[in-house]
């Protein structure tokens, strides 16, 4: 059933389509009600009123514009989903309630028993989960394959799949999948593209040029950015958005709440300011970490020695606002290193205006056995740091004091 707004967007949609970026994340769908109000208005009501029954009969068989009902849409929602599908350069977007929700019903919306979906190793533990234990409950085949190695992905798509999934740069190794040369392979076996491009954002990555069809994003990080609430987004085509993943969502119900649609407005205002900052930060202190004794490697898509710099050069516009390091000693050390820091708070979270660090084999990446982790490079001794907005020569003093906490005795960081 269409979900259309009652009042169409301030702006048509070449208009929008032809503003440059910085104005799509100001401006894009912006839907002003006879107030006149400047800030996006919030509607906080779960339901709709219709002036007669006809209208009621005519919104729910789809052929009348109007809103129903807030877990299939509202006026704040629909903004939200505009703008992102501006920013994206996707036809269609349809918000959900955290990016887990988004990663599940881009997959579930298309997949039944008997269905084979093929993914890359290296992606968030949640994600993991839902791959290799949740959908073989239904039913489904899932085959993981090394994200680097093409070889294992022609082999695995010589055989009809319905679905391809992958995070790239993946959780939390940084490990680049080729999305264009995968979803030429992907295709050719009859499998739709889903690609978690939450690292990137939609400023560093464009996957849907490259071949993906689906693009998914937990909102949660850099679109909030600022640790507030939870939302996810799933971008495609209008024919998908619309005919195959909006009945799964009606019905399932992982809706976005329309005041966390109006929060992630708010953030993408600022989103290209804040990242931008965070990745020269992020490769500052990249630099600093690679030349400490106790690191034994840093994986930055910034850095000339990541093991797909090439790759990073054809595919993404920035590096990315995390970097994930290994340090000698294993999870001890690593654990020393967190509790001396004074200024960077130890979260699971990622994308903040804070900068946030975690250990993933103790925390994210916990519920993967020993033998996946290792697979992936998840190892006792790897930590993964999310760069905030704070001076970089605070943040470098404060790494330093958990880099010698770490090592065990005082070592500077020069």
């Amino acid at each position: 059933m269409a979900q259309t707004a009652s009042r169409p967007s301030d702006f048509c949609p070449d208009t929008e389509r032809a503003w440059q970026l910085d104005t799509r994340l100001v401006r894009g769908g912006t839907r002003r009600t006879e107030h006149g109000e400047t800030s996006e208005a919030l509607f906080l009501n779960s339901g709709f009123r219709y002036a007669d029954a006809e209208t009621a009969e005519a919104r729910f068989a789809g052929t009348a514009p109007g809103f129903v009902y807030s877990r299939y849409n509202n006026p704040t929602l629909a903004m939200f989903e505009r703008r992102m599908a501006l920013v994206e350069g996707a036809e269609a977007c349809r918000g959900t309630g955290s990016g887990m929700a988004a990663v599940f019903a881009a997959l579930m919306c298309q997949l039944k028993a008997g269905d084979r979906v093929v993914a890359a190793r290296a992606m968030f533990g949640s994600c993991h989960y839902i791959l290799a234990e949740l959908l073989p409950r239904f039913g489904i085949e899932t085959v993981l394959v090394d994200g680097p190695d093409l070889d294992q992905w022609a082999d695995a798509l010589a055989h009809p799949t319905q679905c391809v999934f992958f995070e790239t740069p993946a959780n939390p190794t940084l490990e680049l999948v080729d999305i264009e040369a995968v979803s030429a392979l992907a295709h050719a076996a009859g499998a739709t593209v889903i690609v978690d491009n939450v690292f990137s954002t939609p400023l560093l990555q464009k996957p849907m040029p490259l071949g993906a069809d689906i693009v998914v994003y937990s909102g949660t990080k850099h679109i909030d950015g600022q640790g507030r609430c939870l939302g996810g987004a799933v971008l495609g085509s209008e024919t998908f958005c619309t005919e195959i993943l909006q009945p799964f969502l009606r019905h399932t119900g992982p809706a976005l709440s329309p005041f966390n649609a109006w929060v992630l407005l708010k953030g993408l205002e600022t989103l290209e300011l804040r990242v931008e900052r965070q990745c020269r930060t992020a490769a500052t202190l990249a630099d600093v970490l690679a030349t400490h004794p106790v690191v034994q490697r840093v994986l930055f898509p910034g850095r000339p020695d990541h093991p797909q710099a090439a790759l990073v050069g054809r595919q993404m516009s920035g590096p990315g606002t995390v970097v994930s390091f290994e340090v000698d000693g294993g999870k001890a050390a690593a654990f020393r290193l967190l509790n001396a820091l004074q200024l960077v708070d130890i979260s699971n979270n990622l994308g903040d205006a804070k900068s946030l660090i975690t250990h993933p084999a103790s925390s994210t990446h916990r519920n993967m056995s020993d033998a996946d982790r290792a697979r992936i490079g998840v190892t006792d001794g790897l930590v993964r740091l999310s760069v905030g907005l704070e001076h970089p020569d605070d943040l470098t003093a404060d790494l330093a004091t958990g880099l010698e906490a770490a090592l065990g005795h005082r070592v500077g960081v020069e």
